[in-house]
């Protein structure tokens, strides 16, 4: 286990000196192959076997579907629809930011692709209702988490797939955590907001002109409004699965781009679907270097030693589940949520299941530690995808307003899930 455990400090540092985490696991694994004498032909062919799957196929086609989307105007249209609902209150603006990503993530399952459709459209607005840009660029990125929460997630779908559970319950498994981080966000922002002197609120409009604007939103949103629908309803109504559901996100973007909405074009398609496959293949690389690294440890009975090396400090179900959150948060600081994801399955779920964790509700807490990690430094991909959103921002501009929903809105949402399954279960045990 010394050795495993080295290797891996190997890995992160070549991480943290701007190696790409793909070829980073990379050198990892094949140092571990030739330190060990392992046969390459024991690890290799066992990561190529995993990523044969249907099941991963969805992640593509999510990652498809959230480009088409953004070129679709669908984001926009979600974004004018919450502003009818919430635009007339000081910091109404900052809850369409977050509750647009939540809608978004309940289409996309990409916390990229809801920075990229939702933050580009609402960060300029923001600043034009009187938002500090620093303030309105961290409250994109930390509303991004939620895209990550809010079924179907692509992390979830790789865990899922990693601990070979359900993939709709391992969907379920965050719906009520996502909607209560939405709400403390929600609640922070209005909190931060009415101190903000410079935020110009819209002047109200009667109740018939408010009831009337809300009706012409909805009907200008309806094709947007109904994916969700369509993609949640057809998942958990058994009329697809969620590969299925991925493609068919995917096919009613393309048909509302062109023939509803008629944004879309087909140079504009073409480049989506080739950032799309350069994307998904890096991703392809990320999970295959992953995957043979974890047949490596999982060989060498490393997550029985990791379990019983916590067990010498502590053996209270509560401590150890503490000692995992901070593993999950200080693992998702390094990497991103995908491998994070699968590192967790691999490694932390066995020491889970040794204190009586229904893996289902470990699932749930390894997707909201590691989607935190995304927005906290050093790595923190989406904090940093929003800067550049937001217009090249230098990291002390944004980091703090970022820092007060992470601190205040996601782990206090964090530690719930993680000391009461419930919030975790119960639509689990109420629906499958």
């Amino acid at each position: 286990m010394t050795l495993v455990l080295f290797i891996m400090g190997f890995v992160v540092i070549i991480m943290l000196l701007g190696v790409p985490v793909g070829f980073s696991f990379g050198l990892g694994g094949f140092a571990m192959l030739f330190i060990t004498g392992l046969d390459p032909r024991f690890a290799i062919p066992s990561a190529f076997r995993n990523l044969e799957s249907y099941t991963l196929l969805a992640l593509p086609l999510f990652i498809m579907a959230g480009g088409l989307m953004r070129d679709a105007d669908i984001s926009k249209r979600l974004i004018e629809f919450t502003m009818s609902f919430l635009g007339r209150i000081k910091g109404g603006l900052g809850m369409v930011c977050v509750v647009s990503c939540t809608i978004f993530g309940a289409i996309s399952g990409s916390a990229s692709a809801a920075i990229a459709a939702i933050g580009s459209v609402i960060i300029p607005e923001m600043v034009e209702q009187g938002y500090d840009r620093g303030y309105s660029t961290g409250l994109v990125a930390a509303s991004s988490m939620l895209a990550l929460l809010i079924p179907p997630s692509i992390p979830m779908i790789v865990f899922a797939m990693t601990a070979q559970i359900s993939i709709l319950a391992a969907f379920l498994s965050t719906l009520i955590p996502g909607v209560l981080m939405m709400t403390a966000y929600c609640i922070i922002n209005l909190i931060i907001s009415s101190k903000m002197e410079k935020v110009k609120v819209t002047q109200r409009q009667s109740f018939r002109n408010t009831i009337g604007e809300i009706g012409r939103s909805t009907k200008h949103a309806g094709f947007a409004l109904f994916m969700p629908v369509l993609v949640l309803g057809g998942i958990y109504g058994g009329i697809f699965t969620p590969t299925e559901a991925a493609g068919m996100s995917a096919l009613y973007a393309v048909i509302v781009g062109f023939l509803l909405y008629k944004t879309m074009t087909f140079k504009g398609m073409s480049l989506n679907i080739k950032n799309s496959m350069i994307t998904s293949g890096v991703v392809m690389i990320l999970l295959f270097f992953i995957l043979m690294v974890s047949r490596i440890m999982v060989t060498y009975q490393v997550p029985q030693q990791l379990t019983s090396l916590i067990f010498k400090f502590t053996t209270n179900k509560w401590l150890v589940l503490l000692m995992l959150n901070i593993i999950l948060i200080l693992m998702g600081m390094l990497v991103d949520d995908v491998s994070g994801n699968i590192l967790s399955a691999a490694l932390l779920l066995p020491i889970a299941k040794s204190i009586g964790i229904d893996p289902i509700h470990f699932a749930a807490i390894s997707v909201t530690n590691l989607s935190l990690g995304n927005i906290t430094p050093p790595c923190a991909p989406m904090l940093y995808l929003a800067g550049l959103i937001g217009g090249n921002l230098p990291l002390n501009e944004y980091v703090k307003p970022a820092s007060y929903f992470m601190i205040f809105g996601a782990l206090p949402v964090i530690l719930a899930v993680t000391y009461i399954p419930e919030f975790a279960l119960v639509l689990v045990n109420l629906f499958l």
